[in-house]
């Protein structure tokens, strides 16, 4: 969610597509000012998975301002939350997040979180190659734009195709070299594949160029104390292997 003071960032990847839907927590978006706040109340309430009061102020805040595509974001946000989160997907709930995605794309087009929600709730669906055929249209209307690219590296990494991934967040980063979201996405990856030193310098490069991601700073720790336990470990292995003896060939001298 992004509130009326602060934007707060999504996390990077997640292990398998519902971590992702988590992120959604951490993007909901906050109000402007002539929605008299229900936006970040609603916010705080997502939080506090009080979804459905979570919903009333989001609904409130739409007629306060129905010009504002953060609120039809929150509210689709939060029908996804819920229609997704459950043992059964509600496909009466899920239609309701789609349209509200749809209509906040009407709003703004280049809806950052709005793109990514979407394509996530098309791929958890059942619809992934409609949630990619959707971040590749947005790519294709912006062709210099990161955003999209960034957003296909993600679902493509859920899907287990680094390659693809990669490629994509390479592109990301040569046409915005300061895409914070980019190199954060890059440092993920680099974790998961074990290069622990270089997942650390994309994280603070990352943090340097956006150090509101709190998501972020606690990657950076976990990167850390895996370093740390590492080089303990190499250590401990060195200690405990015995002294060589000097060569002996048997002959006398």
């Amino acid at each position: 969610m992004r509130n009326s003071h602060a934007r707060f960032t999504a996390c990077p990847f997640g292990a398998g597509l519902l971590i992702v839907l988590m992120v959604l927590a951490s993007t909901l978006t906050g109000c402007r000012w002539t929605s008299t706040g229900q936006n970040t109340v609603g916010v705080g309430m997502f939080q506090q998975q009080r979804y459905s009061e979570a919903l009333q102020q989001f609904q409130q805040a739409l007629r306060s301002d129905p010009s504002n595509p953060d609120t039809y974001y929150n509210l689709a946000a939060t029908y996804h939350r819920i229609a997704l989160s459950s043992k059964q997907k509600d496909k009466r709930l899920i239609h309701q997040a789609e349209s509200w995605y749809h209509q906040c794309l009407d709003l703004q087009p280049n809806h950052v979180d709005c793109h990514r929600g979407l394509a996530v709730l098309l791929a958890e669906s059942g619809r992934p190659d409609s949630g990619i055929r959707l971040l590749k249209d947005w790519a294709a209307k912006n062709p210099q734009a990161s955003a999209p690219r960034v957003e296909l590296a993600r679902l493509y990494q859920e899907f287990g195709d680094a390659s693809l991934a990669e490629r994509y967040l390479d592109e990301a980063i040569n046409l915005n070299t300061n895409d914070f979201r980019a190199w954060a996405a890059k440092g993920q990856m680099r974790e998961k594949n074990g290069d622990l030193q270089q997942a650390k310098k994309d994280y603070e490069y990352s943090l340097a160029l956006n150090n509101q991601q709190p998501e972020l700073y606690r990657r950076v720790a976990s990167v850390n104390a895996q370093l740390m336990r590492n080089a303990a470990t190499q250590i401990a292995n060195a200690s405990s292997q015995p002294e060589q003896p000097d060569s002996y060939d048997g002959m006398r001298r």
